[in-house]
């Protein structure tokens, strides 16, 4: 392959990756989902929240145990390159180096953090365990509701009890000045990430009336898609990108 051709390919690859068809009226509309669309929404839950457990499991035995290292590392990439070239019809080979993968980045994440941000582990493992419960409750409200909003309202009232009990235990408990702002980074990392997970939901919901669509690469690609969703997400809501897309009419 040329060098231009080469070029071309990453170009039209970054374009499709910031790509998004679905506007303000899609994220905000409400009304119930089908059967069929709900189900997808909740495998895609699911798969998701089995990641986040074994990531939340990785990363706590790597702060009690110290279990993470290389080995983790060269874990994480293989399974991830085994995941990639693995076919889509083998579902069950998927999800377990689906698993694998989560696991390995769970127990090996902390030695990046620690040396670029100066983060502790055991904030990381409780971004990793508040992640979870809150995936827990979506999946929850999946089962028990077909309307849209309501699927969205007990994750967002998990982020205010959150918060609430965040600041009940600074005000009772700690006074150490450092501890509580790493507290409250801590939680306003997982409130931040929850309310994308909503906009993230909002986008499968308007990518399955198109047709069928793989559930484990949707649980794989919660953060690799984030910086492109994030952006769209802003466009499409602040006012200038309703002006851009105005004038694009």
């Amino acid at each position: 392959m040329k060098f231009s051709e080469l070029k071309l390919h990453a170009m039209n690859a970054v374009k499709s990756y910031f790509n998004r068809n679905w506007g303000r009226e899609d994220l905000m509309k409400s009304g119930k989902v089908n059967q069929e669309t709900l189900d997808i929404l909740n495998a895609v839950y699911f798969t998701f929240f089995n990641v986040m457990f074994c990531s939340t499991i990785g990363s706590y035995l790597h702060l009690f145990w110290e279990v993470g290292g290389l080995f983790t590392v060269l874990c994480s990439a293989a399974s991830l390159l085994w995941f990639y070239f693995t076919p889509p019809w083998r579902l069950n080979q998927r999800r377990s180096l689906l698993m694998i993968y989560a696991f390995s980045f769970g127990a090996s994440v902390g030695l990046l953090t620690k040396y670029l941000f100066e983060m502790h582990q055991n904030f990381v493992a409780s971004f990793f365990a508040g992640t979870t419960v809150g995936i827990a409750i979506f999946m929850f409200q999946v089962t028990i509701t077909r309307e849209r909003s309501h699927i969205y309202h007990g994750g967002l009232l998990y982020c205010c009890l959150v918060m609430l009990a965040v600041l009940l235990v600074i005000g009772c408990f700690i006074r150490d000045s450092y501890t509580v702002q790493a507290i409250l980074k801590g939680t306003a990392a997982v409130i931040l990430f929850l309310g994308y997970f909503v906009v993230y939901s909002q986008e499968i919901l308007y990518d399955v009336s198109f047709g069928d669509i793989d559930f484990i690469n949707r649980a794989l690609t919660v953060f690799f898609n984030l910086p492109a969703i994030v952006l769209h997400a802003a466009r499409v809501c602040l006012p200038i990108g309703a002006k851009v897309d105005q004038n694009a009419d």
